[in-house]
């Protein structure tokens, strides 16, 4: 029980950052139709603008306060991921808008391994690691040898997802960005008849999956402690398959998917072998396909004629 119980909390923190990747993916692909294979590595680049930040802010201008660094660390890597975000949208993404659809597929592929490579060569190819942080834990139950507990970092990480999500739910479904997004998700052409700057519109999107991406990185480099420029593929495909698991399109859906990959990984690891972790999570994904197309969460597609 004690075994179970501790792989639930390991799995649910490592879903929340799932879950905030796969977001950005999902208003992507709400709004413009396209899976935006770039926004896992766009996740990786915020680590390390993260990592370079912190290191900055402990080291050169002598900043103690944990706490105080972290906010101003996730405050620059939410910026400066943006705008690399919102470059990317505007050099790789909008002038193929209007082409075939692979077009942009190819072209978020292509800027994929740009950034990887980039950072490979930027920063090296071994792992980046800061100090420890946030080690203090809470037990939960004690055990025979073995004690449940929670960190303060897992509880850091399950807050601002909550947060996060209940507000970017909010912007989407009570604001007047909500109501653009919305509008150009279901006919861009009719959006743009009606008043609405769909290229506007768009860039903020990406701006917005920019910034969830960046909460995710610092998130990543509190919790784990390293990044390496190949963490982007990896959690960048979970997340995808996240979001596609929960229903891409849906907010709640997508981190209800990282939740349920989290899960999946961690409970395999505990009672089976680690190394099937990532079949069990992808073959869970394909059953869930075959019965719910849709995902968990997500609406039936409807064809427009």
């Amino acid at each position: 029980m004690e075994i179970f119980t501790q792989q639930l909390i390991n799995g649910i923190t490592l879903g929340s950052i799932y879950g905030l990747i796969a977001i950005g993916y999902t208003m992507v692909f709400g709004i413009i139709g396209m899976v935006n294979f770039a926004h896992g590595d766009v996740f990786m680049v915020s680590a390390f603008i993260a990592l370079i930040t912190f290191l900055l802010l402990t080291t050169w201008l002598g900043i103690s306060s944990v706490v105080v660094a972290l906010v101003i660390v996730l405050l620059v890597a939410m910026l400066l991921t943006s705008l690399v975000n919102w470059t990317i949208e505007r050099i790789a993404y909008r002038p193929l808008r209007g082409s075939f659809r692979l077009a942009p597929l190819i072209s978020a592929i292509g800027m994929s391994i740009f950034l990887s490579n980039f950072v490979q060569v930027a920063q090296g190819p071994r792992n980046k690691s800061i100090p420890p942080m946030f080690e203090e834990v809470i037990v939960l139950m004690s055990g025979e040898g073995y004690d449940v507990a929670i960190s303060y970092k897992q509880i850091a990480v399950w807050a601002v997802t909550a947060a996060l999500l209940a507000a970017f739910w909010f912007v989407v479904s009570k604001t007047a960005l909500g109501r653009a997004q919305r509008a150009c998700e279901q006919d861009q052409r009719m959006a743009a008849l009606l008043g609405i700057n769909v290229d506007r519109t768009i860039s903020i999107t990406f701006v917005i999956a920019a910034a969830l991406a960046a909460v995710a990185g610092t998130l990543y480099l509190m919790y784990y402690g390293v990044v390496s420029f190949a963490d982007g593929f990896v959690p960048g495909v979970k997340a995808f398959t996240a979001a596609v698991l929960g229903g891409i399109g849906s907010l709640p859906g997508a981190v209800v998917g990282g939740l349920l990959i989290g899960l999946i990984e961690t409970m395999w690891s505990a009672y089976f072998s680690t190394d099937y972790k990532d079949v069990a999570a992808f073959s869970i994904l394909a059953i869930t396909m075959i019965f719910l197309p849709q995902g968990l969460l997500g609406r039936p597609d409807v064809e427009k004629v």
